[in-house]
């Protein structure tokens, strides 16, 4: 049986700004953004109290937090921090899964250290990220990627929490459905509206129903619910493509009510593509119509691209290229591909090929 170890810090980005400046400690930070437009890309503690989320319009996290003190990203900092945090990894494991500057999934199973205990491996890992960057981590431990995963955001911050084999089917029986990773907002609601409120109630749906009502989705969710997930940690993987998409409530008719959803979107991909490290040279604009058509609009240009603004022009472009949506738009979504990774500097758009 495999040990498992997902490693995911504490509200990094915002942490490392109270670390390196000790006028924001015990303060409502955010990092990303405006006052006038942009999006959260991490928030501290104190802020959440408050409502304030990633991904939050930082409109929205002003008018729930007056006093929230918003500070501009420093990648290149989290960028280094985060390769001292991967140092401490690869002293235990050569199995390290980056998720991002902040997140990574480690298999313990054999280990440097020859060591037995996973969680006293994931105990040393978060006195060493502490001793070394002063910043707090949580852990989750267990037998599998997806118990590890959910296990890490349990008990935060500077969390450790463990599923024993015979206690992840109770674990996960009791797991309301919004905490499972892998289900959004969207499909949270979806599931709950079909009567599925925690993973036991998930658990009683057959394989077939959950693919009726979910697609090929369906059979991962079938899987989880008995707390089953066969992939293996993978340290070489790389994503081919980062991106963004949002179901709405209401359909969007006007480029009065899309272009804030397009902003909130290319923040998204934006906080992601500089996370990963990652660059592109294709941008795509997803659009699905209320009678659930789609259309996929692209482009693609010499240079990388990376910056929330340069997305959203894109985007924006692409909205009206060939022509704006004759049919009201149920979804939106913006990706990029072409993707390189290492260290960018982002330039003038050169002519698209």
């Amino acid at each position: 049986m495999r040990k498992i170890i997902h490693i995911d810090m504490d509200a990094f980005y915002a942490s490392v700004e109270q670390r390196d400046n000790p006028a924001l400690r015990g303060k409502p930070v955010a990092v990303g953004g405006t006052k006038a437009r942009g999006v959260v890309a991490a928030a501290s503690y104190e802020a959440r109290q408050f409502g304030v989320y990633s991904a939050m319009p930082s409109s929205t996290a002003l008018r729930k937090c007056p006093t929230l003190i918003m500070v501009p990203t420093r990648f290149e900092v989290y960028q280094q921090v985060s390769r001292q945090i991967r140092e401490i990894f690869l002293r235990y494991t050569d199995l390290v899964e980056p998720l991002s500057l902040d997140e990574a999934y480690l298999d313990v199973t054999e280990n440097k250290q020859n060591l037995k205990s996973a969680m006293f491996i994931a105990q040393r890992i978060k006195h060493e990220i502490y001793q070394e960057t002063r910043l707090t981590a949580s852990a989750g431990v267990s037998f599998n990627k997806f118990l590890a995963k959910v296990a890490s955001g349990q008990n935060k911050p500077d969390g450790l929490t463990v599923v024993l084999p015979q206690d992840a089917e109770a674990f996960v029986e009791a797991l309301p459905i919004e905490k499972f990773y892998g289900i959004g907002d969207v499909t949270a609601a979806k599931m709950k509206q079909l009567g599925i409120h925690f993973g036991a109630d998930l658990k009683e749906r057959t394989e077939v129903d959950l693919r009726r009502h979910f697609g090929k989705s369906g059979s991962y969710f079938f899987q989880i619910a008995r707390a089953q997930d066969e992939r293996p940690v993978e340290p070489n993987r790389i994503r081919k493509s980062i991106g963004s998409e949002r179901t709405f409530q209401n359909d969007l008719e006007t480029e009065e009510e899309m272009l804030p959803e397009l902003c909130k979107l290319a923040g998204e991909v934006a906080y992601d593509l500089h996370r990963l490290e990652a660059a592109g040279k294709t941008v795509t604009l997803k659009l699905k119509y209320h009678d659930f058509t789609l259309n996929t609009r692209s482009k693609t240009f010499f240079s990388t691209i990376r910056e929330e603004d340069m997305l959203l022009e894109i985007a924006a472009e692409l909205l009206h290229t060939p022509h704006f949506p004759a049919k009201p738009i149920r979804l939106l979504g913006i990706t990029v591909s072409t993707l390189t990774y290492g260290n960018h500097q982002s330039g003038q758009l050169s002519f698209p090929f």
